[in-house]
């Protein structure tokens, strides 16, 4: 199941491939330019006074847009682009919102996509050649544990977590990047045919990792990274069994945590009473998250006139509040159908994917990114306890852009289209 040797299984993996039909590309991307210019001049303007850096991000963005897909286009033939137009759309509406609360921090944001593109870029030309992935894994590894062991030495505590590092002035989340990680390891790890010896040491990686996370308090990151084990662990044995006997084992874990740990029991305290704790800490942003939904309606206040810009972490981790008020309903469910867009690419490319490594490590990224946002907006709106993970591509921060450029990789690269211009992937 991961032998892509041979010739008649890649024929076979492809005749079972859907038919996708042709994307007109650049006119999907013209249309969305129109659309990011339209919401740059808007958000400039929503502060009372005309904030031309804000719309200066924006036209910059569209120029890397273009300049991404002309290059590709031309240099290396691709013709799918659906996922880069889902993610240029999501940063988009981030710079946009990001901007019209914080005009400051709308280029600080360009940058950081602009960081995320690369690193996509790089990342998928380099698993272009799978057994250079396999011959990797193990470094990788080790730099991950090295980045979490890093981040346990000199990290800082920031609103009760110390996840976050600062190296010469920049600052740095570790546990963003040892995401790619994760991904990368667990799908590397169980390409092949599988061993104990293999199993053994991607359970042992990943117990450090969540391990590790659990320690500096980042449990919305330990979290994710558990699901994502789950998603992997599924995909390589297929029992059910396994996969309930870790969840019940997670669940006494957690409840050991929710006994002992007092920090802990203060964040899930105000879970589903946040009226309760209408202006308190447990239950102030999501409380005015709800307030703010309801006052949107379908259509929104407009981008600039809503309440929830104005409460702690706008920006970040209840941007989809902030959306949610000013854009409208229709708009926010259209957000959301973008992750699911992805999660959906993800499951038609792993059907006829050349390799396990693409199948299990694009289905990986899609669920974790999926989760991710399911966590953050079913944590500030008091469905699932809030664990102040960000929005997908959307939300203010460096290391969590990078992080979703670097998993979107994986979903690029399980496309038999992307490497096209190879004549197919590096066969073993």
């Amino acid at each position: 199941r991961g032998l892509v040797g041979s010739e008649m299984c890649i024929r076979d993996r492809n005749k079972r491939a859907p038919k996708i039909k042709p994307v007109n590309n650049f006119l999907l991307l013209a249309v969305l330019s129109v659309f990011q210019l339209v919401t740059g001049y808007i958000s400039a303007n929503a502060n009372g006074k005309f904030e031309f850096s804000v719309l200066l991000a924006m036209i910059c963005l569209i120029a890397i847009e273009w300049i991404y897909l002309i290059v590709f286009y031309v240099a290396m033939h691709r013709r799918n682009f659906e996922l880069e137009v889902i993610a240029f759309f999501l940063c988009g509406v981030g710079i946009a919102t990001i901007g019209s609360i914080n005009p400051d921090a709308a280029f600080k944001q360009l940058l950081m996509i602009l960081a995320g593109v690369i690193i996509f870029v790089c990342l998928v030309f380099i698993m272009g050649n799978v057994d250079f992935c396999m011959k990797m894994r193990l470094y990788v590894a080790i730099a991950a544990i090295a980045l979490l062991l890093l981040n346990l030495v000199i990290a800082k505590t920031t609103n009760g977590a110390r996840n976050w590092i600062e190296i010469a002035g920049v600052t740095l989340q570790p546990s963003e990047f040892v995401k790619i990680a994760f991904v990368f390891v667990g799908s590397a790890t169980l390409e092949k045919i599988q061993t104990s010896k293999n199993i053994i040491a991607f359970i042992g990686f990943s117990v450090a990792c969540v391990g590790a996370l659990i320690i500096i308090k980042d449990f919305g990151t330990a979290l994710i990274f558990f699901i994502t084990f789950l998603i992997i662990a599924f995909m390589n044995s297929g029992d059910i069994k396994t996969i309930i006997l870790a969840v019940v084992s997670a669940v006494m874990g957690g409840a050991i945590v929710l006994k002992y740990k007092a920090y802990v029991k203060t964040r899930f305290a105000a879970y589903r009473h946040v009226w309760e704790h209408y202006n308190e800490r447990g239950g102030f942003q999501q409380s005015r998250v709800l307030i703010g939904m309801a006052s949107g309606g379908l259509l929104g206040l407009g981008i600039g006139n809503g309440y929830v810009r104005n409460v702690y972490a706008s920006t970040t981790d209840i941007i989809f509040g902030v959306i949610c008020e000013e854009w409208g309903y229709i708009f926010a469910i259209a957000l959301v159908l973008s992750f699911v867009c992805i999660a959906v690419s993800a499951l038609v490319n792993s059907i006829a994917s050349r390799s396990t490594f693409y199948s299990i490590g694009a289905v990986a990224a899609a669920g974790l990114l999926l989760f991710q946002c399911a966590l953050n907006i079913f944590g500030i709106t008091d469905i699932l306890p809030l664990t102040g993970v960000t929005l997908p591509f959307v939300s203010q921060g460096g290391s969590s852009m990078m992080s979703c450029w670097g998993l979107l990789a994986f979903i690029k690269a399980s496309d038999i289209r992307t490497y096209n211009y190879l004549g197919g992937v590096k066969k073993r």
